[in-house]
């Protein structure tokens, strides 16, 4: 565990570092692959029940993190249901984090953004502080094994183009083993 919390970290001050240089270059590729935090948080819309981390086993997972009050989750969320529908007979899984402390918050910005996937909400910020989110949107791309394999920082239009990317090298290794 605290070999996990310290590449966080360390993972954490580079998506800082990426954030605020004004890189055009948002993703951060972890070599070697770090293991995703375990988690469970309550479903809020296109689910039931509780979700964990463990449910997506097997399926290549995009953990976006996003808040009522961020601009650009405003067009990544839904530029997400493109890439959703674009992977819809594969193993790929999107979900959509909220961070926000009060539930209604998030349910209105969903009123006015339609997300077609998964939401979850995280009111005590427990699973974004273990992911080590500093920036919104935050995505994490986690490999069938449940390994991080990149991370998102921030959203520029064009960006889900690189996660799409990202996306099929990944299929094309699950097709390949």
């Amino acid at each position: 565990m605290k070999r996990q919390k310290s590449l966080l970290a360390i993972l954490s001050l580079l998506a800082s570092a990426v954030a605020f240089s004004g890189d055009r270059n948002n993703v951060i590729m972890l070599d070697p692959p770090q293991s995703a935090p375990e988690w469970t948080l309550p479903a809020i819309q296109n689910s039931d029940g509780d979700l964990s981390m463990s449910d997506f086993r097997g399926q290549i997972t995009y953990l976006d993190f996003w808040a009522s009050w961020c601009g650009p989750c405003r067009l990544s969320l839904p530029a997400l249901n493109q890439l959703k529908d674009q992977f819809k007979d594969r193993p790929v899984q999107f979900l959509a984090v909220s961070i926000d402390v009060v539930e209604e918050d998030a349910w209105d910005f969903l009123s006015r953004y339609s997300v077609d996937y998964p939401v979850v909400i995280d009111t005590d910020g427990d699973i974004a502080r273990l992911f080590e989110v500093n920036g919104m949107p935050s995505g994490f791309l986690v490999d069938a094994d449940g390994m991080v394999r990149e991370v998102h920082v921030g959203y520029k239009r064009g960006d889900e183009l690189k996660l799409a990317e990202s996306i099929k090298k990944m299929l094309a290794e699950m097709d390949a083993s």
